[in-house]
């Protein structure tokens, strides 16, 4: 990053146009005055030939263009390639990958295709167009496909699902009865699950016998098979049902919603009338559903309930079957979030005992899909856990005492991608070097031994061969766009699969300016990471406006060594001095850094947006009178309450979809990081910028879709009274029926050329 060169994919952060177009002239008119010294006669046609280059060379920097948001949010300019659609076949040798509409194997050794699995003119003529994406069966003899898949909220959907069978090249639905949503195979490939009107069904494959597992399901208020709005928004998952291994039993969630209140919005949709939609949404100290786990038999009929305790006031984060088939985990978290129990049940009588228990003085960071891995050896499993102060990898026995400590140090793992169980080797994502990078590291089993395997330092992500023989690295750092590379299990780089020339080639035709990182340390003496974009052209001196951008949100992290163009290459290429900077709370620097905003979120990110506030403006270059703010979700919440209780220190600011109040949010988010507000009300509304409205002195912009079912517009709407209360004044841009994303068609470029030109008044 350090290298002082013209190319914009690899140079400095610290250098742009200027300095580049002044070093290559510097070195044009050394060669031109080394061959005045060598060869007096060629004086004469040396000076003109100088004064071309500067010429030509000044021309060229001229003709650099600047990024438009139309580049970035309509015409696709910079969109790098990828390897999509990708999935390791079961001989670990091989993978699958989309090709101009076929699903194509290719050899991971070579990169050539070996079979085609499925030829998109065989599926047109079986009576199927297109497909979004497929899923071999275990044996894989057959292939679920997806199509016309519909969105319900952030991750759950509806679609018709069909089953291709690649030895009689058939293709047939997997019910004609209506769109179904999670359709999965099981292990034995003879049946396909899935959740219909909120009911649990499965088909058999060869005989299409549709089977219905569960009859109670109704909307807003009993769901089968799948999961509520709470669970699928903060627990990160909509699939509520697990095949066992021997496919003999569907293990399911059963939420019951009936005392979950509803709440109402609003759908216009170009309606004369337009549509009350109501669901359940468990607002912070309401509440819940009650949530119970069946384990139906295939063969008795029958679905046993699972004794999951008496309270039901509590979550079940995860299911999981050990490799016994008898053998059902339940992860249970109490209504607090500082309990965790790992529940392991006897699918056939219900009976439970307790494998592991762990406390955490605050919270249990959230459950995902890879806490839990069970060792095909029957004896062990592995979590991960931040009881030592970082979250590290755990092998425990299946009493649930530890055996070792798999990963140890002042650094978090930050993603488990799974353990080759041959070698003995678990493979981590980890922020082993800096909080701003990722690579990529095994730990043996066998005594805990480290190694990195990543060739790069910046931003890894890999993805695994079945076997565990090769991966897929996705590679990119703040000065250079994805590389996606193929390596064996060791490391070793077998080929460049994708390298992003085309991109990087196009870059060199923009005035691209990147990132410089930087530390300082606030009043309270916490150091703090940041990046900056300084303006193209920078003069140290002149003075900048600034705006900081930000999320802030707890274990998230937005000062990253890793590629990403957005909309401050617009801003910087206009003047302005974009800064970001993650305060307290923010992630890959421990539990201590992470929770100590526990119980008052909010607090301490913005007194840390505050001085980060004060030592831009502190900078020569940076104008202090124009300092702008803006996030969106929990950064809209943190630009709203900066603007407010940093009224002396910013101008202006941008919330998008804010939280207000934090009465307002769902119960899982709020009280993980809060605390009931019943038990703590101080944290809850000296932190929430509606208490704040009569401190507002700069420009205010609130952004909100009407149809957000996430941060609920009623929080803008609660804020927007006070703000009238207070004689306030305020803009705001409402979007009609969009949700949280405020996202489709050209709504993106609206907004931001919205953003931009409210600065350029008002900044």
């Amino acid at each position: 990053m350090s290298s002082k060169t013209c190319d914009f994919s690899t140079r400095s952060a610290s250098f742009d146009a200027t300095p580049c177009l002044t070093f290559d002239i510097v070195n044009i008119f050394k060669a031109q005055t080394n061959a005045i010294k060598t060869n007096p006669m060629h004086k004469f046609l040396s000076a003109i030939a100088l004064a071309a280059s500067i010429v030509i060379a000044t021309a060229a920097a001229a003709q650099k263009k600047d990024v438009t948001l139309a580049d970035l949010m309509e015409k696709g300019t910079f969109r790098a390639k990828t390897v999509a659609g990708l999935t390791s076949m079961k001989d670990g040798v091989n993978y699958t990958a989309v090709a101009g509409g076929d699903i194509v194997a290719f050899s991971y050794q070579t990169g050539k295709a070996v079979d085609t699995v499925l030829s998109h003119k065989t599926l047109e003529k079986l009576g199927l167009s297109s497909f979004s994406s497929y899923e071999f069966s275990n044996d894989e003899t057959q292939l679920l496909l997806v199509n016309v898949k519909e969105p319900v909220y952030r991750r759950s959907y509806t679609a018709s699902y069909y089953i291709y069978n690649r030895s009689d090249k058939s293709l047939k639905p997997v019910s004609s009865k209506g769109k179904q949503s999670y359709a999965t195979f099981s292990p034995d490939g003879k049946k396909v699950a899935f959740v219909r009107g909120n009911n649990l069904f499965f088909t058999v494959i060869a005989t299409g016998e549709e089977v219905q597992v569960t009859n109670d399901g109704k909307f807003n208020s009993i769901i089968n098979g799948s999961t509520d709005w709470v669970y699928e928004e903060e627990f990160g998952f909509v699939k509520g049902f697990e095949w066992s291994p021997d496919s003999k039993r569907i293990a399911y969630y059963r939420f019951d919603e009936s005392r979950v209140k509803l709440f109402n919005m609003t759908k216009f949709e170009n309606h004369l009338y337009p549509e009350n939609y109501a669901y359940k949404y468990p607002k912070a100290g309401e509440q819940n559903s009650v949530v119970s786990i069946f384990c139906y038999g295939i063969d008795s009929k029958e679905s046993v309930k699972m004794n999951v305790g008496d309270e039901d006031n509590q979550y079940i984060a995860r299911i999981v079957w050990s490799n016994d088939p008898q053998k059902l985990a339940m992860i249970r978290l109490n209504r607090l979030q500082n309990q965790l129990d790992i529940l392991l049940g006897n699918a056939a009588d219900g009976t439970t005992s307790t494998l592991y228990t762990e406390k955490n003085t605050k919270y249990i960071t959230e459950v995902t899909d890879s806490y839990l891995t069970f060792l095909d050896n029957g004896k062990e499993l592995i979590i991960n856990s931040e009881k030592d102060g970082y979250n590290h990898l755990y092998l425990l026995d299946m009493n649930g005492k530890q055996i070792r400590q798999l990963t140890k140090g002042s650094w978090d793992v930050t993603d488990f991608i799974g353990v080759d169980q041959k070698s003995r080797l678990a493979y981590f994502i980890a922020a082993g070097k800096s909080p701003l990078q990722r690579e990529l590291y095994t730990s043996s089993l066998k005594d805990g031994s480290i190694k990195m395997l990543s060739a790069k330092l910046g931003t890894n992500k890999c993805s695994f061969s079945s076997g565990f023989k090769y991966y897929i690295n996705f590679y990119s750092s703040s000065s250079d766009p994805t590389e996606i590379t193929l390596h064996q299990s060791n490391g070793k780089l077998i080929r460049v699969l994708e390298a992003n020339n085309e991109l990087k080639q196009k870059l060199n035709e923009y005035s691209i300016i990147n990132k410089e990182f930087f530390k300082f340390t606030t009043p309270e003496g916490v150091e703090l990471n940041g990046w900056m974009m300084k303006p193209a052209s920078f003069d140290p001196n002149k003075k900048y406006p600034v705006l900081m951008t930000q999320y802030s949100g707890p274990g998230s992290q937005e000062v990253l060594d890793s590629w990403e163009l957005g909309w401050e290459q617009v801003l910087a290429q206009k003047g302005y001095l974009v800064v970001c900077v993650d305060g307290r709370g923010t992630g890959a620097r421990g539990e201590a850094f992470k929770k100590q905003t526990y119980g008052q979120l909010g607090k301490y990110e913005v007194q840390d947006q505050i001085s980060a506030a004060r030592y831009i403006g502190s900078l020569p270059y940076a104008d202090k009178d124009r300092v702008a703010i803006w996030g969106w979700s929990f950064g809209g919440f943190m630009s709203l309450n900066c603007i407010l209780q940093g009224a002396d220190v910013f101008k202006l600011a941008i919330a998008v979809a804010p939280v207000t109040n934090w009465r307002y949010y769902d119960s899982v988010y709020t009280e993980r990081f809060n605390g009931l507000p019943q038990d703590n009300p101080s944290g809850y509304d000296s932190n929430s910028p509606i208490n704040y409205v009569h401190m507002l002195k700069g420009k205010l912009l609130l952004v909100h879709g009407s149809a957000d079912d996430n941060v609920h517009i009623q929080n803008t709407f609660e804020l927007v009274s006070k703000l009238i209360q207070h004689n306030k004044q305020y803009d705001m841009m409402v979007y009609p029926d969009k949700n949280h994303s405020i996202y489709g068609g050209k709504t993106r470029l609206q907004l931001f050329t919205k953003f931009i030109d409210y600065l350029d008044k008002n900044l």
